[in-house]
């Protein structure tokens, strides 16, 4: 733990060695020993230390320290405080080559959704005391909030299996005893602690539903089973986004968990469960427009890149093209800064959140244009993002002559298949699939983010100039 200049900050080697532990970690069947050295989820331990990285050089302190302490952890009060955020994130995720580092943004996300909706109840203290442990530690978070649900059309309380949403099953003197499961939980394995919220408002009788906690990663009986999506050959050549920067999702599995009390942040009540799932996702949309921002840069420089490469740049098309990535780009950035600007502040708690309407108009925006700016790249590209030759053959002194000779165009061929590459990766391989499935359902769905515009739009001055102008008073 770094305390140097009043910083309370740890390296990305302590970060590593906190992650060795008794975790119960599965991945393709097998009992995973050591997350930080195992061959797919060492990648996601390395990608995930970068977050540490990232503050430890000077250059970029001033962004990512704040009080001596991680940015990440700076409750937002104001706009600036808002907009600094952002741009910590939209930074490290360009240092995480356009995948998201997450393990602080998410959970920071989740704490303070958790202050502003404890406030007034018995947990506040715990809430309270568990972020200062976070923030003092440095502590790497994950957030597990979508329960599996089985019957989409039914809450929990009318599910075959009352364990599709993670629930009490007994109360204690010293804490309660959870069951249940959550998914697509994001970089479990790695980190140091494990935030649990409700998923969804809840019912008048569905109390055992309505609980929020926190656990450390190695807590007994929490079973962890990775994805195996973004296993892939790691040739750094053919991926060279994907090769060393993965993240990986869980099935969370509480095989009747232990909760001590002092972890306990809801319990029982309904009406704050729908409030919380809501209140997080206010920051969590913010965080996903926020971290995009180095893809979309990324397609419009791709795009701009493989045309001259390809010796098409002129045509008339290409500008079109280039336009449009141009606008996307920069309309999911200004829609970012401005649900900073837009910010506003509970007045219990004097904390400030973005824009609701305004976020879940940047993310929609994304989500919405996302493919139709992977097609305008893949479209300049042309073929050879899934044709061009393998990392073996580039290595090969028998068949590159032949690559450097055939390949080459408006540029030569170790310059334009380097491009093709990344595009390749970030358009047609495995990562490609990876980021097209995250655009669309990723913090919310498009219908979830549509829904909540509806709601957060106040129509009053709209209407009322609509009726001014049809005469109607």
């Amino acid at each position: 733990m770094s305390s140097a200049g009043g910083r309370v900050l740890r390296s990305a080697e302590q970060y590593l060695a906190g992650l060795r532990d008794d975790r119960e970690v599965y991945y393709r069947g097998e009992r995973v020993e050591d997350v930080t050295t195992h061959a797919e989820l060492g990648i996601v331990s390395r990608h995930a230390a970068l977050d540490f990285e990232f503050a430890e050089h000077p250059e970029n302190s001033g962004l990512a320290v704040t009080d001596g302490h991680s940015t990440y952890y700076a409750i937002p009060r104001r706009t600036a405080d808002l907009r600094r955020r952002s741009s910590l994130i939209e930074s490290a995720t360009a240092l995480g080559r356009t995948l998201v580092l997450l393990v602080k943004e998410i959970g920071t996300d989740a704490l303070f959704a958790l202050h502003r909706v404890a406030h007034g109840t018995p947990y506040h203290e715990n809430v309270r005391s568990f972020y200062e442990r976070c923030r003092d530690g440095d502590l790497a978070l994950a957030v597990a909030q979508t329960d599996v649900k089985g019957d989409r059309a039914k809450g929990p309380s009318g599910q075959a299996d009352p364990d599709h949403y993670v629930r009490v099953v007994e109360r204690r003197g010293d804490g309660v005893v959870v069951r249940g499961a959550k998914v697509h939980t994001s970089y479990t394995p790695n980190v140091d602690e494990l935030i649990v919220i409700p998923t969804r408002a809840l019912a008048e009788g569905e109390e055992d539903w309505a609980i929020g906690f926190a656990l450390p990663l190695a807590t007994p009986g929490l079973k962890l089973f990775c994805s195996d999506f973004l296993a892939s050959d790691n040739d750094p050549w053919t991926r060279p986004i994907s090769s060393s920067h993965k993240m990986v999702e869980t099935l969370t599995v509480f095989d009747d968990v232990f909760v001590p009390i002092e972890r306990i942040f809801l319990d029982g009540d309904t009406r704050r469960a729908g409030e919380l799932a809501l209140t997080f996702v206010e920051y969590h949309r913010f965080t996903a427009v926020s971290y995009k921002l180095p893809l979309v840069d990324a397609l419009v420089g791709l795009a701009a890149l493989l045309a001259e490469a390809n010796g098409i740049a002129r045509a008339s098309h290409v500008r079109d093209k280039l336009v449009a990535l141009i606008g996307y780009a920069e309309t999911v950035r200004g829609l970012t800064h401005l649900a900073a600007d837009r910010a506003l502040v509970d007045e219990a708690t004097g904390i400030a959140y973005p824009d609701p309407m305004t976020t879940n108009l940047a993310k929609w925006t994304f989500a919405r244009d996302y493919h139709d700016a992977v097609e305008h790249v893949i479209d300049i590209a042309g073929g050879l993002l899934v044709t061009g030759p393998a990392g073996a053959d580039w290595r090969s002194e028998t068949v590159r002559p032949y690559l450097e000779k055939y390949f080459a165009a408006a540029k030569p061929a170790d310059e334009r298949l380097a491009l093709m590459n990344v595009a390749s990766d970030l358009l047609a391989r495995e990562y490609a699939g990876y980021q097209s499935v995250l655009a669309v359902h990723a913090e919310g769905s498009l219908e979830a983010e549509k829904l909540m515009i509806y709601r957060s739009y106040d129509p009053t001055h709209a209407v009322a100039y609509a009726r001014e102008l049809a005469g109607l008073g």
